[in-house]
């Protein structure tokens, strides 16, 4: 769709000339600093992302949590799960026979 604005020199002499009647030509280049101000500030925290999220502990054997924190929801969701499994055991305790069966030998 975006390439085929582009693909005629004719539609992109068009579009300068609409941006220019919108914004005049004494706007242009304080709004052309602007954006390029504020790519530069993107590209800045986009890099400090990827350095933080690149950093590795520098002792392995640290006791500082690797990932995040679990949410509250997920350690809920946890203890539920520990709940019903605890649940199951003592049902299949209660379900088993208290002796094991006799088998009868045939001689």
């Amino acid at each position: 769709m975006i390439g085929d604005l582009f693909d005629s020199p004719w539609k992109i002499l068009i579009i300068a000339v609409v941006i220019l009647v919108l914004f005049g030509s004494k706007k242009l280049p304080a709004a052309a600093k602007s954006l390029g101000e504020s790519m530069r500030v993107l590209k800045k925290e986009v890099s400090k992302m990827h350095d933080e999220g690149d950093e590795h502990p520098a002792d392995p054997t640290s006791t500082a949590a690797v990932g995040p924190a679990p949410a509250p929801a997920q350690i809920a969701h946890q203890h539920q799960v520990d709940a019903l499994q605890q649940q199951i055991e003592e049902l299949r305790r209660q379900q088993a026979p208290a002796e094991p069966p006799q088998t009868h030998q045939v001689s």
